[in-house]
């Protein structure tokens, strides 16, 4: 019998004279090279791993648990005078950050109503069309409600965030936001 050879080639199983490479042996591991791994030893790594993912887990939920108890809290923000926005108008401002768009509507019958100028679907500028009564984000022809911010038509499928408003007097106050 022939002792375990270190080169690619090796004898061919079907008994000929010829040689094969090593990638066609049908099983090309041997019992010696068994132990490098004991089943002790990946038992404890398949162990100590699912210990660390349920730790990071717990971690997680937790963080997660902290920060919804927590409300976020917005800077309260002039808008401008409401002469300043005429009936079916919209007039755009920063909200809550000054990279964060947002719109005011000066709805037909006089209400006021904000909202965020991100559209939920991939975040494109959404713009007010009074002559159809709609918000339009002209990416992919989402359609929102003027008065809700509920999406109507198009892939959008959440509402706009609203910005919550107060008034004093003559003049409009971005207070909040309301996913």
């Amino acid at each position: 019998m022939r002792e375990h050879q270190t080169d690619t080639v090796i004898p061919s199983l079907v008994g000929e004279d010829d040689r094969a490479p090593r990638w066609q042996q049908e099983f090309p591991y041997h019992w010696d090279a068994d132990t490098l791994v004991s089943r002790r030893e990946l038992l404890r790594f398949a162990v100590y791993t699912s210990g660390t993912l349920f730790a990071a887990t717990a971690l997680l939920t937790v963080l997660g648990a902290i920060r919804q108890v927590r409300p976020p809290t917005f800077p309260t923000k002039l808008i401008g005078r409401i002469d300043q926005v005429a009936e079916g108008e919209a007039f755009y401002f920063t909200y809550p950050g000054p990279q964060d768009q947002a719109m005011l509507l000066h709805l037909p019958g006089g209400q006021f109503v904000a909202y965020s100028q991100k559209c939920t679907h991939l975040s494109c500028a959404v713009l007010y069309e009074p002559e159809r009564s709609r918000l339009y984000c002209p990416c992919h022809d989402g359609v929102f409600n003027p008065v809700t911010g509920d999406a109507v038509a198009g892939p959008p499928r959440r509402r706009l965030p609203r910005v919550l408003l107060q008034r004093e007097a003559d003049r409009i106050f971005a207070v909040g936001l309301m996913p």
